[in-house]
């Protein structure tokens, strides 16, 4: 199949959290099966200052009756991919670091959906299936419908939902300046509860939706996750338009045995490179020694989202057990807060590093005895999967895609009620096992051992496009069906 993957971060070009992971090696797995595969993505001022594109096409993109721009397609080849990088209006080129991704508002959006269609009439190239990820990307499968006709209508499309919570809701005027008429104003189509909603109106118009786990597509179905979409989730699910897939990591570049960011590299078969790497990250980040004392590492955006909470309502007791502490982090600022207390209250044992750093992120995967990511809910987590191929043991919230990969007592230690006692009480389990030689060599094994690679993801994505061509070929001439928002 030819298919157009769009997403607004792709690792390692430009990278804020698990989407760029998934987005940078997901067509990396289907190319190895025979796929044709280009990656749209905006063309950030930092992608063109390190990667020289192959070719560069300029092409005219008619957003409505008023607002005609020029647009560039730069196309790059690096770290496997074509990567096709959409430059216009000013809108991207300012951009010169990952954090700052996320700045550009509305209009940017929906201009590259815009231009990245443009961009395969200028080059000629006709997809089978575009494939959007997340809200940014929503209004692909809307236009391709909406404002394309002839050479689109008979391409399949599908959307990847990597997190229900955001969602990209934007006022009525947005149907203006997307040259969409106002009759889809309503809540069969693009509006919901009063607003334009990026990702439901992609959910609407797509062939196929997934979310990044089994477990978390029936999760989104329910009031408590569905974060106001349960109904559109539900009546997805039973029209056979939505499932889940667990996500796989590039288990080539996070491979132990290879990672040039380990000080020493170790496998499953020869541990002691791990034992070395925990004792020079103790060092680096100045925490005292002790062969007998677990080391916890937590990679993560500060959020009681990720569990935060918990983890500052338990760590005195954590602590007391005579656990080393390390977290590395940026975001909400009372849990920034509260572990420059711990920080300073534990001095020695506790370090938090309040930085966005993906080479000590590594460091503490292959340095670390026990992982921590108790959850409020986790769509499918990466983390768990990184520090288990590395040989840390997670310990998480049976939640999402956490429950899919994480069993008690055999890969990690689970708990299930999002409280502070039951996170301890889980973390516990885990120091227990870690004072137990012949416990923790048999759980390290396992984790290691875990298959997380994208082969049998990489088929399951497959089966979807396959039913998105199937379910285009049957609807070629209809709208999207009337659902509940």
């Amino acid at each position: 199949m030819r298919i157009l993957f769009a997403s607004a971060e792709v690792a390692p070009f430009a990278k804020v959290g698990g989407l760029a992971d998934v987005a940078g090696s997901l067509p990396l797995a289907l190319q190895a099966r025979g796929h044709e595969v280009k990656v749209v993505m905006p063309a950030y001022q930092m992608i063109l200052d390190r990667w020289s594109p192959q070719r560069s096409i300029d092409f005219e993109v008619r957003m409505n009756p008023y607002w005609t721009a020029r647009a560039t397609l730069h196309e790059v080849h690096a770290e496997g991919l074509t990567l096709w990088l959409i430059e216009g209006c000013g809108f991207f080129s300012g951009i010169g670091r990952s954090e700052e991704v996320y700045t550009p508002g509305r209009d940017a959006y929906l201009f590259f959906a815009q231009a990245a269609l443009e961009a395969c009439l200028a080059t000629e190239w006709t997809p089978d299936i575009v494939h959007a990820h997340d809200w940014h990307m929503g209004f692909l499968p809307v236009l391709m419908r909406e404002t394309r006709g002839g050479r689109w209508e008979g391409v399949a499309s599908c959307i990847t939902i990597h997190n229900l919570a955001y969602q990209g809701e934007f006022g009525p005027d947005t149907l203006e300046v997307a040259g969409l008429p106002k009759s889809l104003y309503n809540m069969h189509a693009l509006e919901t509860y009063g607003a334009v909603n990026f990702l439901k109106s992609g959910c609407v118009y797509a062939d196929q939706v997934n979310t990044v786990s089994p477990n978390y597509a029936q999760e989104i179905q329910t009031g408590e996750y569905g974060c106001r979409l349960d109904g559109l989730m539900g009546y997805l699910y039973d029209q056979g338009r939505l499932r889940g897939i667990l996500n796989g990591i590039n288990v080539h570049h996070h491979n132990p045995a290879t990672d040039p960011d380990l000080p020493v590299n170790f496998s499953v078969d020869d541990l002691s490179g791990k034992a070395a790497s925990r004792t020079q990250l103790m060092e680096e980040l100045g925490l005292d020694p002790d062969t007998n004392a677990p080391l916890l590492g937590v990679v993560s955006r500060l959020s009681n989202q990720k569990g935060f909470d918990l983890m500052i309502g338990a760590a005195d007791r954590i602590l007391g057990m005579g656990a080393r502490w390390i977290v590395l982090g940026t975001g909400d600022p009372w849990s920034a807060g509260e572990l420059r207390r711990l920080e300073a209250q534990y001095p020695g044992r506790v370090r938090f590093v309040e930085a966005f750093d993906v080479s000590l992120a590594q460091r503490i995967y292959g340095g670390c005895d026990i992982f921590l990511m108790p959850s409020a809910f986790e769509p499918c987590g990466l983390g768990q999967m990184f520090a288990m191929r590395y040989g840390t043991v997670p310990v998480v919230r049976q939640t999402g895609g956490l429950a899919d990969t994480v069993k008690e007592g055999e890969t990690g230690f689970v708990f299930t009620e999002r409280t502070a006692e039951e996170f301890g009480d889980a973390t516990a389990r885990a120091i227990a096992a870690f004072r137990d030689p012949d416990t923790w060599q048999k759980l390290v094994h396992t984790c290691m051992t875990q298959d997380f690679s994208w082969s049998s993801s990489a088929q399951a994505y497959e089966a979807m496009y396959a039913d998105a061509v199937a379910h285009r070929s049957n609807a070629r001439t209809e709208h999207p069906a009337s659902v509940t928002s």
